[in-house]
This record gives C-alpha cells, sequence and structure tokens, in this order.
C-alpha cells in the first residue's frame, strides 16, 4: 500500500482553527504498512468524550465552531480526521479503500484511545462509519446524535439526489473539496474557508479516498457492505440508550432519514428531536453553534445515558 501524508505547512494558520494535533497509528490491513490517523482532543481529560465524526469530503475543521460550544459546557471534544482526510494518511489506489476497512481503521482508533462512556455525534460518512462502530462497540457508547446520515442497506432507492451528487463525484475531472462543501451549505463560504477545506489535498493524487466515497454507499441489495448494515440495524432496533436527531430543513440527500431513525430505534423515543432551520447537508457550517448547543442540551438532559 502506497500512502501519502499531507505536508505539515499546508495546515498552519488556517481559519478558525487552532487546535493542537494528536496522532494515533493503526494497521492498514495491507502487511506491515501503518496508517496515522489525526484527531482533535480539546476540553477535560477527564470528562466523557463528545466523538465528533465528519463525512465527505470535509474533515475536523467542519466541527471547528462546535468544539468551544462544547467544552465551555464542561465537555470533552474528540474530533477525528477519517483516513484519506484532513491530517490523516492518505492510502494513493482507490482500491485501497472499502466500506470495512474505513470502519476497521476506526475501531482501532477507538481501542488505541480507549475512548468510553462516548457522545457520538454524526454527519455525512460520519454516520455510516459512527453508528457501525456503535453497534460493534455499544459498551463504549452512552448516546448518539445523528445529524444528516443514514444507514443504508441498499434495500431501498438512494434517490434522485444522491444519484445525481454519485455520478458528478466519479465524472468531474477536479474534485474540488471546498467548492463541493460551499455547494452543500445555505450559506455562502468565505474563500479562506474553502481553502482550509482543500488543504489536506496538495493535488488529485490525495483525493482517492474522496473520490472513492461515494462509489462505497451500498445501493444495492449485494453490495459488500449490505449485510453488516443490516446487522447493524438489528443492534439499532434494540438499542435504548438515549439517541436524538438533528436534521437540517434543506438537505436533499438525507432528508426524511431523521424520520426513520425516529421509529426504528427504540432510544429516539421522547427525545427531543430538532430540526436545525437554515442549514444545508453540511449544517455544521451553517449553524455550527446552534448544533452545539442542541448537543450540550441533550447530553445536559441525558446525564448518565440510559441502559439497556
Amino acid at each position: 500500500m502506497k500512502v501519502l501524508r499531507t505536508p505539515d505547512d499546508r495546515f498552519a494558520d488556517l481559519f478558525g482553527y487552532s487546535f493542537s494535533p494528536h496522532y494515533t497509528e493503526v494497521a492498514s490491513g495491507d502487511g506491515d504498512v501503518a496508517l496515522r490517523i489525526h484527531h482533535v482532543d480539546e476540553g477535560p481529560e477527564a470528562a466523557a468524550p463528545v466523538l465528533l465524526m465528519h463525512g465527505e469530503p470535509s474533515w475536523s475543521y467542519l466541527y471547528r465552531t462546535m468544539i468551544p460550544v462544547l467544552v465551555a459546557a464542561g465537555n470533552r471534544c474528540v474530533a477525528p480526521d477519517l483516513v484519506g482526510f484532513g491530517r490523516s494518511d492518505k492510502p494513493a489506489d482507490r482500491n485501497d479503500y472499502t466500506y470495512q476497512r474505513h470502519v476497521d481503521w476506526m475501531g482501532a482508533w477507538l481501542e488505541a484511545n480507549d475512548l468510553r462512556r462516548i457522545t457520538l455525534v454524526c454527519q455525512d460518512w460520519g454516520g455510516l462509519i459512527g453508528l457501525r462502530l456503535a453497534t460493534e462497540y455499544p459498551d463504549r457508547f452512552d448516546r448518539i446524535v445523528a445529524a444528516n446520515t443514514f444507514l443504508p442497506t441498499g434495500d431501498r432507492d438512494p434517490g434522485t439526489a444522491f444519484l445525481a451528487w454519485q455520478k458528478f463525484s466519479q465524472e468531474v475531472p477536479e474534485f474540488h473539496a471546498g467548492g463541493i462543501i460551499n455547494g452543500g451549505t445555505t450559506t455562502t463560504l468565505a474563500p479562506e474557508v474553502i481553502a482550509a477545506y482543500d488543504a489536506p489535498f496538495p493535488d488529485e493524487s490525495y483525493k482517492e479516498g474522496a473520490r472513492q466515497f461515494p462509489t462505497l454507499v451500498p445501493s444495492r441489495p449485494d453490495d459488500p457492505a449490505s449485510e453488516p448494515n443490516r446487522r447493524a440495524w438489528e443492534v439499532l432496533r434494540a438499542w435504548t440508550k438515549p439517541f436524538l436527531t438533528a436534521f437540517s430543513d434543506s438537505d436533499p440527500i438525507t432528508g426524511g432519514g431523521d424520520r426513520q431513525l425516529q421509529t426504528a430505534i427504540p432510544g429516539a423515543a421522547g427525545q427531543p428531536h430538532t430540526t436545525i432551520v437554515g442549514g444545508g447537508h453540511f449544517l455544521q457550517e451553517d449553524r455550527g453553534e446552534e448544533l452545539g448547543a442542541v448537543v450540550v442540551g441533550f447530553i445536559e438532559s441525558n446525564p448518565t445515558g440510559a441502559r439497556p
């Protein structure tokens, strides 16, 4: 496995992002090759962690306005960069990225950092991976906040908006991460913010993971990830720990997914599910501080996490 590592100077003086880097090495699953995974770790070390998981094609920069809100309320915030994104290592061959490998890589990272009593906050692919982690390591998780995400099995039509995005992602000559994120918000991002989303990718060779992600979403019943996701749903349908949805009102890709989660997951019953008004797909950009306050309120109203 050939692995690329974005030079550190690409992350110098990014707008609104002054967090110290932390790194963990995990096995790549290809011989003796190790992958270095980056994460942000802010707030009291002894506090229960809020695990902030980003999606495609963003990185932990997405949570920069939420982290201060959560830390001010006494929480510890841990925001990793998925393999292929942010300051984490980037395998150079698209075939090195599979859904299962992403879950395995982040599972190894979770175990290495021994996170427990977790409140998961997940959006986009952060949910496709994060919900799998929660169902495979249920004793480590106390609460879940799902924001503009889902856990597909390929048994339903993914919808025209997703199929259009999937087609675009494979055909566009230059995969402009910052521009894609700007297009998935209701607000217009400042040039320095767009540049920060482009920072992890010096050229197209660093974008193989970002290019591959849309093709890994299960869109047919016999997809390699369909059966593992069905097994994860079996766990979620028995999940009684607190589960909150905080979707935005202007996301054509995941719209309506919150109702499915609320109906299927027992722990969602009676929770103050929230619709973030004025937020696009990347609602952390549009309404980050508001979403942060929602997460704080959810944690405080479920102080210990209901146990099954």
